[in-house]
Formats: C-alpha cells, structure tokens, sequence
C-alpha cells in the first residue's frame, strides 16, 4: 500500500481545502450516503482513471490510494450501484463515487474493484461526510432574467449541451449565466462544460452534501434544487438554468419535474429523437410543466425536427442555434415580460440552414 501523502483525490472531495487536516481511520464503518471513504485499489476494470477535483484524469495502477465517497449510481448507459453491503466495493464514477454495481449496460466492463481502508477522518478521529463541508444556503432569490429548467427524455438526450448552449447564448448577450446540476452521480464533466460555456456561476448537489442524488428522499432534492438557484443568484447569475439528469421515466426526476409549475418561468426539453420529444412533451403537459421548446439530439436531423416541430407544435431549437441568439429570447426581463415571441426562432433556423 502507498502512503496516504500520495493519495489521489476523486472530483467529489472538491469542497475538503484543508486536506492535512484529516487522515484515514483505522475501523470500516456501516456506510453512509456522502460518507468520506479510503481505499486502495484492488484490481482495475471499468475505470482506469480518477477525475481529480481540477477536472484531470488521473491514471489509477493497482495498489493506489484513493479518498471518495459513498453514494448510489443510477445511469441507464453505465452502472446500477448502491452503498456496499458486503466485501464487494467499486468505483461507480471516475469522479470517485464508491459502491456496488448491481447492474451494468452490457458494453462495459468489470467495475475496478477497491478494497476499503476506512473512513476519512478529521484530526480528532471523527468520520468526515460530504455534509460537513455543505455551503449554507443562501437566502431564497429569484433571478432576475428567470429560471429556466432543462429536463430530458432520457440519459444522452443533449442535456448539457443544451444547457451549455443557453448559457453560451445569455453570457454573448451580455447577461451574467448562472448553471446548476440539481441531479446526477459525482462527476465534474457537467460542471466544466458550464464553466467553459462561459457561466458566472456554477453550482450543484456536491456543493450541498451529496456525492449523487440517487436514492435521497425527494423533498431533500427539491431543497436543493432551490438551494442550487438561491447560491447562483448570490453569486451573481441574473439568468439561471438548472439541469435535472437522466430522463423522465426515472423516478425521482418525474418527481423534480411535478414541482417545476410556479418555480421554472420555462422548461426545455432534450430530446433523443422525434418520438422522445412527443412523449416527454406530453408527460410534462400533463404535469403542468411550462415546456416552451425542444432542443437537444433531435436536432442534428433536420427531418427528425420538423417530425417533432409537427407533433409537439413547438420550436425545436439546436444548441448552435441557442448559444447564438435564441436561448435570449427563453428568458423575461426583470419586469418579468416576455422579452420576444417565438418568431426569432425561425431567425435562427434561417440563419443555420
């Protein structure tokens, strides 16, 4: 085993500053969701690298020490994990997710496999949780410009790049972009393509104590979803987008979006294809939930959007086309008027063939 000096710090542990503050325990106890956790690697699978918490990708070799954290895992192209019940512990995410694979999509491989040193503790031997190293919330604000909600009809929909996209656009036209990821297992890809968009503010789950999202009750993803738009507001976003991973057959994602009446001014959906736009459409219709256009994968056909445009009777918008001049016309000004009707849309389309 190597010395815990040399440890390699998953993306998760991204709130711990003061890392010589804490050690590992010597003694394993019942896991916990957030919970901090040391291990060695045991045998490479899967994941063969670890997502630092400056987005790198770390090489892993057998005998590495790791520091993450506990959490469930819900992803329908990759694993089904829990916390561990028994010796069987694996690295559900690069960005240091620890549990147990229960299911796996068929085209990967083995998870790599860990075996747990303890808990990682403070100086006075207490165990430290992702709940230790919480933000405070911040007073409940709405933005200026408006929240919209980006939700998909399934995992690979173009959520993200979705979301990027708005942002792309809002920060072009002066205004200061706030992103939040509300759902998801810990990674940080989602945080450095918000960043990279141009977004003045970036939050998510990890920033309120949670490794990932799977398995919380959903009240306690629903306070974090206005916890999420109240710190980008404070931190200065006059136009904030949240994005709620997975799709909408995923439970706790229907129940985030059964709450969005009266809190979103709008809602996008990304969609996989035409067929996927009419049902999540009609699912959110049925909800209440103010959807207002289509994005997402769909538009990289131009058939596959007129079927949708024709099915759902609204824009199908690509993220080019949001990061340049339409995702303005998805938010209100602060008097909270619509800033434009539709018609800029087919502008935009114009514009891009």
């Amino acid at each position: 085993m190597r010395d815990f000096a040399g440890a390699k710090w998953g993306y998760v542990t991204r709130r711990i500053h003061d890392r010589d503050a804490t050690a590992p325990g010597g003694s394993v106890r019942e896991p916990q969701l957030g919970d901090l956790v040391v291990a060695t690697v045991a045998h490479l699978g899967e994941l063969d690298h670890l997502e630092d918490v400056h987005g790198r990708r770390v090489r892993l070799y057998s005998g590495d020490i790791v520091v993450g954290a506990y959490g469930n895992r819900y992803a329908t192209d990759f694993y089904e994990g829990y916390l561990p019940t028994g010796p069987n512990v694996h690295l559900l995410t690069a960005g240091g997710l620890v549990g147990t694979v229960a299911s796996a999509h068929t085209r990967r491989l083995p998870p790599t496999e860990l075996k747990v040193i303890g808990t990682l503790n403070d100086r006075s031997g207490m165990p430290l949780s992702l709940e230790h190293y919480a933000r405070t919330p911040s007073p409940h604000t709405a933005p200026e410009w408006g929240t919209l909600v980006v939700l998909g009809s399934s995992m690979n929909a173009g959520k993200t790049t979705t979301a990027s996209a708005m942002v792309c656009g809002w920060t072009r036209a002066g205004l200061a972009a706030g992103a939040g990821k509300v759902t998801g297992s810990g990674s940080g890809k989602d945080r450095w393509t918000y960043i990279d968009a141009g977004a003045r503010a970036v939050a998510e789950f990890l920033d309120f104590g949670m490794s990932s999202t799977f398995g919380y009750p959903v009240e306690r993803l629903r306070t974090t979803m206005v916890a999420i738009r109240d710190a980008l507001v404070d931190d200065g976003a006059d136009a904030v987008v949240l994005e709620i991973a997975d799709g909408l057959l995923q439970s706790e994602t229907r129940a985030l979006a059964e709450c969005l009446p009266g809190f979103a001014d709008s809602v996008v959906l990304a969609a996989a294809n035409a067929l996927d736009a009419v049902a999540g459409v009609t699912i959110l219709r049925g909800m209440g939930v103010p959807v207002r256009v289509v994005s997402g994968l769909v538009t990289a056909s131009p058939l596959a959007s007129q079927e949708a445009r024709a099915a759902t009777g609204l824009p199908v918008v690509s993220p080019p086309q949001l990061a340049n001049g339409a995702a303005v016309d998805l938010v209100r000004a602060p008097d909270r008027q619509p800033v434009a009707t539709t018609e800029p849309f087919a502008d935009a389309a114009a514009a891009w063939g």
